[in-house]
């Protein structure tokens, strides 16, 4: 999988805390985003680790950058950088889930 110039990807698992916030912080700022659902799904988890080298959940990225886990978001938002950084992608997707 590639992952495409226009949009947010999130790989998460429904039991995560950091995955919800990730969430919650997206749709603060009004942001249509896939959300890949790894849990029982080791291939997509593989996928996930193969793309972003880290293991741990949310993968998060803007377009073709990796931003990381929540914590990464967090700080990029906190710095002023994520604002400029969604500017660049086509934000009008719908949220879906796989």
């Amino acid at each position: 999988m590639s992952i495409d110039n226009g949009s947010i990807i999130m790989y998460s698992s429904a039991l995560c805390g950091y995955c919800a916030a990730a969430k919650r912080l997206l749709k603060s700022k009004g942001l249509a985003f896939t959300e890949i659902d790894v849990l029982f799904h080791p291939a997509r988890r593989k996928q996930m680790m193969e793309l972003g080298q880290r293991r741990t959940v949310p993968q998060i990225w803007v377009g073709e950058t990796h931003i990381g886990g929540y914590d990464d978001l967090r700080a990029l938002d906190a710095s002023g950088k994520f604002d400029a950084l969604i500017e660049s992608i086509d934000t009008t997707q719908s949220i879906s889930r796989e």
